[in-house]
């Protein structure tokens, strides 16, 4: 167990005097759970290396900008990154309860939720750009609950982040063998200091390497810009922390750099 306090693998093409990212994006499209899923890919085009590659798994909204926007950080940093689909379609929820509803029944079939995790990591294994020994995933409010569940299942993963996720096992957890990461809003009323509690407790049991940080006064869905006016409009615990979204990206990115280096 490391410290409880729930990038840049790969160097950039230097132009004559200073690194240059060419950030190039796509719209990709694979099969998983028998539903077409739609993703988005993005990656450094001035580099030429194979690098790692990273899955960003969306929040209970959906595939969304906000998951589009990890992914062209991520490849910035050095990166290739997929912004995963889970609800099949590229389905987005406009209202909680949807959100709620589209979260609970990719979760209720874990083995589904699996394939289609699974699915998403072999597309990205496809690409010519990664390196599909160094392997990582990151998600946000549901899509952090996603990886940590990944982790338990034994996935193939060499590191995962979760950022104001969920810290409840839909799996029983094995050996973790991936490194991890999980950044907690200090006052998100979702997660229990009982529930910390357990997690770490069941992380130390699974022989987990765990970087746990909570961010204090930092409430749910604190790395979404959007989730303040979310908040509002739907009566919700939901708020914006610049101060946290940055000092939880600074430290998972050394976390990340660290974990799939060479």
């Amino acid at each position: 167990m490391r410290k409880f306090p729930w990038m840049i693998a790969a160097a950039l093409v230097a132009a004559p005097a200073v690194a240059t990212a060419a950030v190039k994006t796509k719209e990709v499209t694979y099969e998983a759970d028998g539903v077409k899923m739609k993703g988005f890919l993005a990656w450094d085009d001035a580099a030429k290396d194979k690098r790692p590659g990273v899955l960003v798994v969306h929040e209970w909204w959906g595939h969304n900008e906000h998951a589009r926007n990890s992914a062209r950080k991520l490849a910035k940093m050095g990166y290739v990154a997929l912004a995963v689909d889970m609800y099949g379609d590229g389905k987005k929820a406009e209202h909680p309860d949807d959100a709620g509803k589209f979260a609970g029944q990719v979760m209720k079939n874990f083995d589904g939720a699996k394939a289609r995790f699974v699915a998403a990591e072999a597309l990205l294994h496809e690409d010519p750009h990664v390196d599909p020994t160094r392997t990582a995933a990151i998600g946000y409010c549901f899509g952090g609950g996603v990886v940590l569940n990944m982790a338990r299942a034994g996935v193939d993963l060499q590191a995962v982040g979760s950022f104001h996720g969920s810290l409840g096992a839909a799996v029983p957890a094995k050996e973790i063998k991936a490194k991890l990461f999980v950044a907690n809003g200090g006052a998100d009323p979702f997660v229990k200091d009982e529930q910390k509690a357990a997690f770490k407790e069941e992380m130390k049991a699974a022989g987990a390497d765990l970087t746990f940080i909570d961010y204090p006064g930092a409430v749910h869905a604190f790395t979404n810009p959007g989730a303040t006016a979310l908040g509002k409009k739907f009566k919700l615990p939901l708020a914006y922390d610049a101060k946290a979204d940055k000092a939880s990206w600074e430290a998972f990115s050394k976390f990340l750099a660290e974990a799939l280096k060479k």
